[in-house]
């Protein structure tokens, strides 16, 4: 009996020993598929927001686009924020045209409407121009301007250095109302699936030219009412229509994505989750990070997202 009780402890031992080494097998596995996994995973963009300037409340603006994008897409963003709200923001990337080194992209967020020296405006420019994706929103738009914005800029000169790269020339807009967006594009991967959405009282920024490198895909249509003093003391209303592309992409130096929208002036807007979605889809595009059917490209999604 002692016989057989040793046999059958030693057999058990033996069981013990193989079900350890099993299980240290299993867990190594486990720990070099995980590491695989995490090796195999994309960095997070890196994403540079510059906004300050004349005219909004970049203050708040720029954490509610940092929270709404990161929460939207595998980026991390940097904020580079002039508290200055002059149209001549003292940025502290002017003067040096490496500012964007190390980021996939540039988010122009600044009004900069009084900025017009060319060398500057070179030096924002040269990012962009070495391939670096951009993306413009709101007075974006109005920001380096060389001479009258109201009169056309022929493509190529130097009064033209911004708006070749945005793909479109705006010199101003009206009063604010809400306006109507819709989708010209559908099938674009930036709009794919949004659906048409009416804004709170926003300002509309009119079109002055689209150029060659622009391609629509959102038009916006609005109608505010214009007051007038007659000579008799009376007041006269007047309804205006305008309708004007709100959102493009442009191929700058027909090599760099560039996505813009004149849209966000206010805060509600900014928050608005359609907006949000827009600039996210947008920022991925120009990074080459979304597929054809309007989602983030493998490993680009939302970082929670299970």
């Amino acid at each position: 009996m002692i016989e057989n009780q040793n046999k059958n402890e030693k057999r058990s031992d033996s069981v013990t020993r193989l079900l350890c080494i099993a299980t240290a097998i299993l867990m190594c596995c486990s720990t070099f598929t995980a590491a695989g996994r995490a090796a195999d995973a994309p960095k997070p963009l890196k994403a540079l927001l510059i906004a300050g300037g004349c005219c909004h409340d970049y203050k708040t603006q720029k954490d509610i686009l940092k929270k709404g994008i990161e929460e939207r897409a595998n980026v991390v963003v940097d904020i580079l924020y002039s508290e200055d709200r002059s149209v001549k923001p003292p940025f502290s990337f002017y003067g040096k045209s490496d500012y964007a080194t190390g980021y996939d992209v540039v988010i122009h967020d600044e009004c900069a409407a009084g900025i017009s020296d060319p060398a500057v405006i070179e030096g924002v420019l040269k990012p962009h121009r070495d391939g670096i994706p951009g993306v413009n929103l709101h007075c974006a738009m109005h920001c380096y301007r060389i001479g009258n914005p109201g009169e056309l800029a022929t493509p190529g000169s130097q009064r033209a250095l911004w708006f070749d790269y945005l793909g479109l020339q705006s010199s101003g807009h009206g009063p604010q109302a809400p306006i109507e967006i819709r989708f010209n594009d559908p099938d674009h991967p930036i709009t794919k699936g949004m659906a048409d959405w009416t804004t709170v009282n926003e300002e509309h920024y009119n079109n002055v030219k689209i150029f060659d490198n622009a391609h629509p895909l959102a038009m916006g249509k609005q109608i505010a009412k214009q007051k007038k003093k007659l000579k008799d003391g009376t007041e006269q209303v007047t309804e205006k229509e305008t309708n004007w592309v709100v959102a493009w992409t442009s191929a700058y130096n027909g090599k760099t994505r560039v996505f813009s929208t004149t849209i966000g002036h206010n805060n509600i807007t900014v928050g608005d989750a359609r907006y949000l979605d827009l600039v996210t889809r947008g920022m991925l595009w120009a990074c080459d990070k979304l597929a054809a059917d309007g989602k983030p490209k493998s490993g680009y999604g939302p970082p929670n997202a299970k």
